[in-house]
């Protein structure tokens, strides 16, 4: 299958391409003879007759640090009528211009395929979704309450405290027991963010390691184990975690048998979901999930291209259904 194939993402020239997984999906669609384009989402332009353009570029790309890509001409692309699949891979934050690009993308969603769904990334934020499996979740407060954060603390101890919209490990912190500094850390908090914020007890297990299981249409596709750095409790890859091999282990198994007809229901492909201690499930990840280069290192395995198996399969559905 030929297809025409466009990346909404982040600068191409930005990324690091060792270990990217949007790199990965566009060298494997390369690979295959798709047709490369990259776009940013400030392009994005909804005309009076309510198509939506892109000012795109075709793109090459190749495993070249600092030679890893190749522009051609900048084109306008109609994504409903010239483009079969979009990849919707810049990062969150998930504030209203990243809901508004998923607004615009759903009216398009009947002519192109968008992966993920737009609607459903949409009403499926990390940190939010996941609130709808609770039974597999460690206790979880969502507030702006000081006060509510103490009654919780005199349950559960020691404590983080997450932007309910944040990515990438960035601005999560730990309280200990005695509370020190709760006022102020809520008060910087409160201001810089409208919404309330996640609370959760601190898990002492995230020293061995927090595991992103990645899911391909509801299936599990592989693990890594993401190890903290020295000094740190966050095990985010960008806040210099490292990467290990892994197994899933029962519990695993069961969260992603609970999850995984859902996200296939919802036209979630690729997920990433965050899991503690073989048992705590902390997040879901549909924006831009990362973690295949590194699975493909340990597990001899082809990600990117159960991915586009996966979307291929999705478009001769729709065509048959059509």
């Amino acid at each position: 299958m030929t297809l025409r194939v466009a990346v909404q993402m982040d600068p191409i020239d930005q990324i690091n391409i060792a270990g990217d997984s949007s790199f990965a999906l566009m060298l494997s669609a390369q690979a295959r003879g798709y047709e490369l384009y990259e776009y940013p989402v400030e392009s994005l332009t909804l005309d009076e007759e309510d198509r939506l353009f892109a000012h795109a570029w075709p793109v090459t790309v190749k495993r070249v640090v600092g030679d890893h890509f190749a522009r051609g001409e900048t084109v306008r692309l109609d994504l409903g009528a010239d483009i079969d699949v979009i990849l919707m891979r810049q990062d969150p934050p998930f504030h209203m211009g990243y809901i508004t690009a998923t607004h615009l993308l759903e009216r398009i969603a009947r002519e192109t395929l968008v992966v993920n769904d737009p609607a459903n990334v949409r009403n499926s934020p990390e940190k939010v979704m996941v609130l709808n499996y609770r039974q597999f979740m460690p206790p979880t407060l969502v507030t702006r309450s000081v006060d509510e954060v103490r009654r919780f603390m005199s349950k559960h101890g020691a404590i983080v405290v997450k932007p309910i919209h944040g990515n990438g490990g960035k601005a999560i912190f730990r309280i200990g027991e005695n509370a020190e500094n709760l006022t102020a850390l809520f008060e910087v908090f409160n201001q810089t963010w409208p919404e309330p914020h996640m609370v959760q007890p601190f898990l002492p297990e995230v020293k061995s390691g927090d595991k992103r299981i990645v899911l391909i249409d509801g299936e599990v596709a592989g693990a890594i184990n993401r190890v903290p750095g020295e000094g740190e409790f966050r095990s985010n890859l960008a806040m210099g975690g490292s990467a290990l091999p892994t197994e899933l282990t029962q519990r695993e198994r069961e969260i992603c048998d609970a999850l995984g007809p859902d996200l296939k229901r919802l036209g979630l492909t690729f997920v990433g979901i965050d899991v503690i201690g073989g048992k705590w499930l902390t997040e879901i990840n549909v924006t831009s999930p990362t973690g295949i280069v590194a699975i493909d290192q340990f597990d001899n395995t082809d990600t990117a291209g159960r991915i586009w198996d996966a979307i291929e399969r999705r478009l001769a559905e729709r065509r048959t259904a059509a």
